[in-house]
């Protein structure tokens, strides 16, 4: 497998593991275009192939994507496994290479772990047929964090093209510990395209590290992004299921970990407007913060 050639999304994906890697310091002297219409072209500008990039990136990851490697899943035979998991088992620790395990359509009813000893994992789907990771875990049975359908806790993972479910029921007030998260993202470095992450309470851990959210899908009740990540949200749509009983002129979207002042932030992206989502612990409400590029953010 180690010598197959690269093609399709098998090409899309490979470009993508390496976008983001050093993303900062790209957006800190390319600035996001205030026009919404030119964002895409503006990313396509600087993202280049690894080739050309070689010089700022990681030396490791220059070196772990000369050679990628492709394991297919697919149910009912036809790949090399039939399951995620036994894919990702398949990884030896210490991985080196970029492994890039192409995942066939249908419904793979799973709790995925990619523990931190298995970097450079890309979970790839087909973008017109993509794959649903789902199951039903609850902080009742597995403690919230661990309650994950898909939990990274490697670094420079991408998942690309899935849809990343936690089925369990919405909570209701009144049940212990339901709180279900779809997808946590502990490792660093980690980019997700075009994926979809549903739940309803804690639907995404973003746990810790610096992540890239590029056309993506974000859909929950309340408090529905969390963790300490400092993150980069573009193109992405964070869709609030409302309470029929709630306020419907309030919505509660993140609870960002900070303990203090002094630390980072999450960022989220749309164009060329800033919205700055934080709350410290002690305070369950969070504060959206509209404001320009050239703006500080303010705790």
């Amino acid at each position: 497998m180690d010598g197959k050639r690269i093609e399709g999304n098998e090409v899309y994906a490979l470009a993508m593991c390496v976008s983001i890697l050093l993303f900062a310091p790209i957006v800190v002297s390319q600035p996001i275009p205030a026009d919404k219409s030119q964002v895409e072209a503006w990313f396509n500008s600087i993202i280049k192939p690894v080739k050309e990039r070689g010089t700022t990136l990681d030396p490791e990851l220059v070196q772990a994507e000369t050679e990628p490697r492709i394991i297919k899943v697919m149910q009912g035979g036809g790949g090399e496994f039939d399951t995620i998991t036994k894919a990702i088992e398949s990884v030896p620790s210490g991985n080196a290479k970029r492994v890039i395990i192409s995942i066939g359509p249908g419904s793979y009813k799973e709790k995925i772990r990619i523990e931190r000893n298995k970097p450079f994992i890309t979970l790839l789907g087909d973008p017109k047929n993509m794959p649903n990771l789902t199951f039903d875990g609850t902080a009742k049975q597995y403690g919230t964090v661990d309650s994950a359908t898909l939990i990274t806790e490697s670094n420079y993972f991408v998942g690309a093209n899935l849809n990343i479910v936690n089925s369990a029921p919405r909570p209701d007030g009144k049940m212990v510990g339901a709180q279900a998260v779809a997808l946590r993202v502990s490792g660093d470095r980690s980019a997700f395209y075009n994926c979809k992450i549903i739940g309803f309470q804690d639907t995404l851990c973003d746990d810790r590290g610096n992540h890239f959210f590029k056309d993506c899908h974000i859909r929950g009740t309340v408090d529905f992004i969390f963790g300490s990540g400092t993150s980069l949200y573009l193109n992405t749509e964070i869709f609030v299921v409302g309470d029929p009983e709630g306020d419907p002129e309030m919505a509660i979207i993140t609870a960002h970990a900070r303990e203090s002042s002094s630390e980072d932030t999450v960022l989220v992206q749309e164009a060329a407007t800033s919205y700055f989502l934080s709350c410290l612990s002690s305070k369950p409400r969070a504060l959206v913060k509209k404001q320009t590029r050239k703006q500080k953010t303010e705790r």
